[in-house]
């Protein structure tokens, strides 16, 4: 079984930076793909940014230009986030997975781990 734990999730103003990191403990590891999803209360999750080993990212567009995602050892994920807008409020979760290929779709096909979330709020 994965473990995930992210941090960083912090309160700024717009137009503000934060980097949000996930380190993945247990087995297997150096799993296919990592990503970063987000969720709003009433709204369905969304993917924002996966990576997978070959370290070729795919982004959801609103955050193209803006956000930045990188894996450090095989089970860390950081997401670099600039510039940062209100609509980028919400709990953003740490998934991981080891499906075929990386996808911004949270179906389970793709991802098998989650992490608890960190709460980014951006103020207008």
């Amino acid at each position: 079984q994965v473990q995930l734990v992210e941090s960083g999730g912090d309160s700024v103003q717009s137009g503000g930076s934060l980097r949000l990191s996930c380190t993945a403990s247990g087995h297997p590891t150096n799993n296919a793909c990592m990503g970063w999803f987000r969720q709003v209360p009433g709204k369905a999750r969304e993917g924002v940014a996966v990576i997978g080993r070959g370290g070729d990212p795919i982004y959801r567009d609103d955050v193209k230009g803006r956000f930045t995602i990188s894996r450090g050892s095989p089970d860390t994920v950081s997401l670099q986030m600039n510039s940062l807008e209100f609509e980028d409020t919400a709990m953003y979760y740490c998934a991981a997975g080891n499906a075929d290929s990386c996808s911004l779709s949270g179906a389970y096909y793709y991802w098998q781990y989650w992490g608890q979330g960190t709460q980014v709020t951006v103020s207008s």
